[in-house]
């Protein structure tokens, strides 16, 4: 009798332990269920910013190379092919970034190797001037003056810059005589270093007019 008692005693107490153990495994399965399915909020809320950010680049993106295409399509059509100066015997007029250039044929303003202005070249650098003050008044002027890569011999220049300088400050000059504003106007010389598809072409006189706002 007595040992049955004492089975029954460690049945019982073998089921109170079995029981604290099963409801420890559900409390603990429940936790990791609980943190389980916080995880998984979070990976939604993450994926769901990360996927608003793509559409907001794409969106960026777009709008972007819309702008690039309407500028091109601004300058484009903004763009004239021809310039005042064009209208000019002798002088060709270009546009580039900020700037309208008048290119003087050298062999209009000046004879070979010297620095003194042709009568021909009066007349082209009176359009010139004219255009300058009824159309670009108050702007930025660089006069640039080139030559042909041939070097000097019997000219008594010093260097192919040096007449380059000198053709330069002669349209200066008479710019100013026609009245130019002196301020607006600087000088710079490339000699031979860039030379053109001939002698001819290569033997010149810039005029570029700084286009500001």
């Amino acid at each position: 009798m007595h040992t049955s008692r004492m089975i029954m005693m460690g049945l019982a107490a073998a089921s109170l332990a079995l029981t604290g153990c099963t409801n420890s495994m559900q409390q603990e399965n429940a936790l990791l269920m609980e943190e389980n399915q916080v995880l998984r909020e979070e990976l939604n809320s993450r994926n769901a910013a990360l996927e608003a950010a793509n559409l907001d680049l794409r969106d960026r993106t777009l709008q972007v190379s819309q702008l690039r295409r309407d500028l091109e399509n601004s300058q484009t059509v903004t763009m004239p092919r021809e310039t005042p100066f064009d209208q000019i015997p002798g002088v060709t007029g270009s546009y580039g970034a900020g700037v309208v250039t008048a290119v003087v044929e050298s062999d209009i303003l000046f004879d070979s190797g010297k620095v003194s202005l042709k009568s021909t070249a009066k007349r082209a650098l009176d359009g010139v001037a004219n255009i300058i003050k009824s159309s670009y008044p108050g702007q930025v002027i660089q006069i640039t003056g080139y030559t042909d890569i041939d070097p000097i011999k019997k000219s008594g220049h010093a260097s192919n810059y040096h007449l380059g300088f000198k053709r330069a400050y002669a349209v200066r000059d008479y710019l100013i005589s026609r009245g130019v504003e002196s301020k607006l106007l600087s000088l710079a010389t490339y000699g031979p270093d860039k030379p053109m598809e001939n002698k001819a072409k290569s033997r010149r006189v810039e005029i570029a007019i700084l286009l500001q706002s």
